[in-house]
């Protein structure tokens, strides 16, 4: 048995010379280390050996197992290295050659809209708040001046989770929460996601807004209109005309429309501002008494405006873009321009 040892050693080492692979090195590792291997085999027979000679042969065995695993452990970091260095023989880099510009990300544009809206707004005083996108019909409607059958709750196209549960149609519901919850003077800017049942170029199941709110002693409708010029003037150019139409919205009264003069046409009239030279951009009105009512707040004690803006109404009238559904549809070609 010692001789066979000895010889499975010498067999090991010569067959080593001829190996090129790492590979090669495991299938010699299975054929003379593993559970069926030649080592393996001769270590069984070792109950044949006289009990006498068993300790010394034992022995001998371990030696030649760790010798032999140490010679093909050395042949596989040699291979490694032999590898290494081709590479480093074939793969030079040429350092003359231009760099690769990484890949940039952008803000989407509808975030960019959005931060340029608060910019302005808190730089007249307005705090940010956020209020919840599902809620009680109460906080999105019937504290709103939205009674069970008015029919100004068709204009909402709703989506109802829940009998009296409902995703929210407007930002306004952020306005019903911050006037229970506090006591006047504030100024609010509560921008978010809305949801409404409609879908085409310029409508989206789901989309954004701010809507800003004031209240105070003795608010007039002169300050939301000084507050809405100087949004319109630094929001697109500080000459824009500006305009408020008489208009209907059940949470405040007087209301109104706010239009823009067409920043392309310059009044002229064109497919934009189909023919008009105005541009809607945002309603507005002061708050009505019963919104005050709902939340608990004397009628005589305070006034307040309110206005709502539609994000995408802007980005799309800022740059142009005529079609409300490439804001969602992940185009990088179309993202990349912002």
């Amino acid at each position: 048995m010692r001789e066979q040892l000895l010889a499975l050693k010498e067999e090991v080492s010569k067959a080593l010379g001829s190996v090129t692979t790492e590979q090669e090195v495991d299938q010699l590792r299975t054929r003379y280390l593993g559970r069926k291997g030649s080592l393996t085999q001769i270590l069984r027979r070792m109950k044949d050996v006289p009990e006498e000679e068993r300790p010394v042969l034992g022995n001998l065995a371990n030696q030649i197992k760790q010798e032999v695993a140490g010679l093909l452990d050395g042949r596989r970091a040699q291979i490694r290295d032999e590898e290494r260095q081709r590479k480093v023989r074939e793969e030079r880099i040429d350092i003359s050659l231009p760099g690769r510009r990484p890949l940039r990300g952008a803000y989407h544009p509808l975030t960019l809209v959005t931060r340029e809206i608060i910019a302005v707004f808190q730089g007249m005083g307005f705090e940010v708040v956020e209020g919840p996108e599902i809620d009680l019909d109460f906080y999105n409607f019937e504290a709103l001046n939205f009674p069970r059958d008015h029919p100004a709750r068709d204009m909402q196209d709703t989506f109802y989770v829940a009998e009296d549960v409902v995703l929210r149609t407007h930002t306004s519901n952020v306005q019903i929460h911050t006037m229970k919850a506090r006591t006047p003077p504030f100024r609010v800017l509560a921008p978010g996601t809305v949801y409404r049942c409609d879908s085409d170029t310029t409508h989206s199941p789901m989309f954004h807004q701010v809507e800003g709110f004031l209240v105070d002693r003795d608010v007039s409708f002169a300050q939301l209109k000084g507050v809405l010029a100087v949004f319109c003037q630094a929001l697109f150019s500080p000459d824009v005309p500006l305009r408020f139409r008489p208009s209907f919205f059940p949470f405040t009264e007087p209301s109104a429309e706010v239009d823009i003069g067409c920043f392309l046409c310059r009044g002229a009239g064109c497919r934009v501002c189909s023919q008009t030279g105005w541009l809607e951009i945002l309603g507005a009105g002061m708050i009505h008494p019963e919104v005050f009512k709902s939340v608990g707040y004397h009628r005589d004690a305070y006034t307040g405006f309110a206005f709502g803006v539609g994000i995408e109404r802007i980005a799309m009238l800022k740059y142009g873009i005529d079609d409300i559904r490439l804001f969602f549809e992940n185009d990088q070609r179309f993202l990349r321009q912002f």
